[in-house]
């Protein structure tokens, strides 16, 4: 059986804890970040990823579903009072049931499945923890093969982001890389030409008058300067959302995520 602590201070475990929840250097350094909420938790359980501790709160009995990750995860157990688990849960009206320490995998392309028409969204410098989250939800949900972080960007394991996506963080890859070098590395060993689209308001062409059912990169850029001018230089196509009412612009993370949609909407038709 795993070992259980006992946690009744804000000792050492605790502190290292409360720091991978707001500093990110302390997350990369320890290579393991906490995730909060029943569904990202049984998620990243389901989608196999590495569980090092469980956080529960020293007090009444686990639900069924408390119980069932504990003997799924198999991992080491941590009891905290109820005080301490509330701070690390980040509500203040009540103590979780249940936290995770879950371990970052690696930024690796080779992460990104391998399938004969691939969909891929790649996020240029997204500066917003909770657009980040929302886009990787959306890619999700619109059958996208993984989602692709480029640049100077916001955390994906960043409690923000990981709430954002709702847990879809654990069922795809999302892999962090530099600049669009590494991506176009990518893309080109794969066995099938893929075209990069690349996102703009100003872009030619009307996104649903794009052929997106072949194998694709979709760039999105971020929320105040859109793709970067070397995305720009190496996009084969640059499309525009047509919108029409007193918004010069979509959020970017709902940019995203019509782009995605149309992109589902092509295939499922061809």
């Amino acid at each position: 059986m795993p070992r259980t602590l006992r946690i009744t201070s804000r000792n050492a475990a605790f502190q290292q804890w409360q720091a991978l929840l707001g500093n990110r250097t302390k997350r990369q350094r320890a290579g393991e970040f906490l995730v909060q909420g029943v569904r990202p938790i049984s998620l990243a359980v389901e989608h196999g990823w590495e569980i090092r501790t469980l956080l529960t709160a020293d007090g009444p009995g686990l639900s069924r579903w408390g119980r069932d990750v504990l003997e799924t995860a198999g991992a080491p157990r941590a009891l905290l009072s109820a005080e301490l688990m509330r701070e690390l849960g980040g509500k203040d009206e009540e103590a979780p049931e249940l936290l995770a320490v879950v371990g970052l995998p690696a930024d690796d392309l080779g992460r990104l499945p391998v399938r004969a028409n691939p969909l891929v969204v790649v996020f240029d410098r997204p500066t917003t923890p909770g657009n980040l989250g929302t886009l990787v939800r959306s890619a999700d949900a619109f059958g996208a093969a993984g989602v692709i972080v480029t640049g100077h960007a916001a955390d994906p394991y960043d409690p923000k982001a990981v709430r954002a996506s709702t847990g879809s963080l654990f069922a795809l890859p999302v892999v962090r890389v530099p600049s669009h070098r590494e991506v176009l590395d990518w893309a080109g060993a794969l066995d099938v030409p893929v075209q990069i689209v690349g996102t703009d308001e100003r872009g030619p062409v009307d996104i649903a008058e794009h052929d997106l059912t072949g194998p694709t990169v979709l760039a999105i850029g971020n929320e105040t300067h859109g793709l970067s001018a070397a995305w720009r230089d190496v996009c084969d196509h640059m499309v525009r959302i047509p919108i029409t009412g007193a918004a010069s612009s979509l959020n970017a993370a709902a940019a995203g995520t019509v782009a995605l949609y149309e992109a589902a909407r092509q295939r499922r038709s061809a």
